[in-house]
């Protein structure tokens, strides 16, 4: 069983900063990528960004240049660090952890439990 716990949402400025963790336990070979995703009420899950094993990154377009993923593989941790926010970027954040249980078997993937992100005007 895997598990995945974010932290470090709270309640912030328009034009501040918070940084999000995601961190990944239980039993697995190796994890291949982790993702950050959000959501508002009655909007869908988007994807905001995601940081592959070989450290290859994505961002979606609406947090290029403010949003920073990174990741530590020896804690099984990854970051999410968010600079000048808008209060556009309120929403619950998600982390996906995406792993291997065999050297070659299939990807699976575990969701975290979210947390909250205001962002005041």
């Amino acid at each position: 069983q895997v598990q995945v716990a974010e932290s470090g949402g709270g309640l912030v400025q328009a034009g501040g900063s918070l940084r999000l963790s995601c961190a990944a336990s239980g039993s697995f070979l190796s994890i291949e990528a982790m993702a950050w995703h959000r959501q508002v009420p009655g909007s869908q899950r988007e994807m905001v960004a995601y940081i592959i094993s070989n450290g290859t990154t994505n961002y979606a377009d609406s947090v290029k240049g403010r949003f920073t993923v990174s990741g530590d593989s020896a804690k099984n941790t990854a970051y999410l660090q968010m600079s000048s926010l808008k209060p556009e970027d309120t929403a619950v954040y998600y982390c996906k952890t995406m792993y291997r249980l065999t050297l070659f078997g299939r990807i699976y993937d575990m969701w975290g439990q979210g947390t909250q992100v205001t962002v005041s005007s």
